[in-house]
């Protein structure tokens, strides 16, 4: 009877789990053979070598952050409201370990010394403003104010884990909650 191989995705969501604890850096084949308790052996089996890993790494956290987060929150139908009500939840209870803010963190600062990863962070990038462009401006008729939203959104998204900053006297829930009932009115 033959060994059981460790699956491919496996290798693939520790690798994204290394990058957000430390970056493209430490995404190394025996860290991930070590901490996944097989041997380097079975990384050849799916992978030429570490970039391509690096390469699979990025098409799945970028299919998961575009494509991935789209269809689930298309998958429901409703409004355009009721879909980005759909998108502020699920990305805020961390929807997916790609959606994370680490990895989302990590591959920002790699895109800063990589040209090539900034072309995909970009296309990432605006692939959601896209599609936040079409939730909003399916109720909002003012172009500026569409832009302004998406923008906005966009910002908390990703910044919202930047900010250390204390809320007055209400808790970051209750100040995301605002924001979102502001984002999503029809005014």
């Amino acid at each position: 009877m033959g060994a059981i191989r460790t699956p491919r995705d496996k290798w693939i969501d520790e690798g994204l789990r290394t990058l957000a604890a430390g970056g493209p850096e430490a995404v190394r084949v025996e860290v991930l053979a070590q901490v996944l308790g097989v041997s380097k052996g079975g990384f050849y089996g799916y992978f030429r070598n570490r970039a391509a890993l690096l390469e699979e790494m990025l098409d799945v956290w970028e299919r998961g952050v575009t494509e991935g987060v789209i269809e689930h929150i298309e998958r429901d139908g409703g409004d355009a409201r009721e879909r980005l009500g759909r998108l502020f939840d699920f990305v805020g209870s961390g929807g997916a370990p790609l959606t994370s803010a680490g990895v989302e963190l990590a591959i920002r600062d790699w895109a800063r010394r990589d040209e090539g990863v900034a072309r995909r962070l970009r296309r990432a990038d605006n692939r959601r403003m896209d599609y936040l462009r079409r939730l909003y401006g399916a109720f909002c008729p003012d172009e500026g104010d569409v832009e302004a939203r998406c923008l906005i959104t966009f910002s908390l998204r990703i910044g919202n884990h930047l900010i250390a900053a204390d809320n007055g006297p209400r808790d970051r829930a209750e100040v995301l909650a605002a924001v979102r009932d502001r984002l999503l009115s029809l005014n």
